[in-house]
């Protein structure tokens, strides 16, 4: 190997340590928060994307995790930023930390890459730009990758809370 090659693998496992000290600081936070609300759930941490992510689930189907994501998932996102703060406390270092309860990200996930794709398949057939609703920075996230992935364009627009995806023609 070389110089530049064993730095690369050097920083890329220095990335890795950080991103599971991240995961488990995340997971001792919530740990802690599930005892106090006095709620089951199992914590699952991973590393994806070059982001912690960490996971809630249920062996009971989830129905008390349900309280934790809220409507339109607003508490999950209310729990990721508090999430983050407080792996921010203990590294010193902002924390681009991906939380998800009771799948429900991933189900979303899902239900945008799916918008997203017929998004495309409408500008691709119409020609005109399709303008989406307004969406959370993950929301938008999703949505942008799966035009890509359609081969087309699409840009954010509008302030928050009311920014959205615009679709574009190649």
């Amino acid at each position: 190997m070389t110089e530049g090659t064993t730095s690369a693998a050097a920083e890329g496992a220095d990335t890795l340590s950080r991103l599971e000290q991240e995961g488990e600081i995340a997971a001792d936070y919530l740990e802690g928060l599930l005892d106090i609300a006095d709620l089951d759930g199992d914590i699952d941490m991973d590393v994806e994307a070059d982001r912690a992510a960490v996971s809630i689930i249920s062996d009971s189907g989830g129905r008390d995790l349900q309280k934790l994501v809220g409507h339109d998932g607003e508490v999950l996102e209310a729990l990721q930023e508090l999430t983050r703060l407080a792996v921010h406390r203990e590294t010193g270092d902002r924390s681009r930390l991906m939380l998800d309860i009771a799948g429900y990200r991933a189900k979303k996930r899902a239900e945008l890459s799916e918008l997203g794709a017929k998004a495309a398949a409408d500008v691709k057939s119409s020609g005109e730009p399709v303008k989406l609703r307004p969406m959370t920075p993950f929301e938008r996230k999703v949505v942008h990758d799966a035009v890509k992935a359609a081969g087309l364009r699409s840009e954010s627009e509008g302030e928050e809370p009311q920014r959205f995806v615009v679709v574009l023609p190649a």
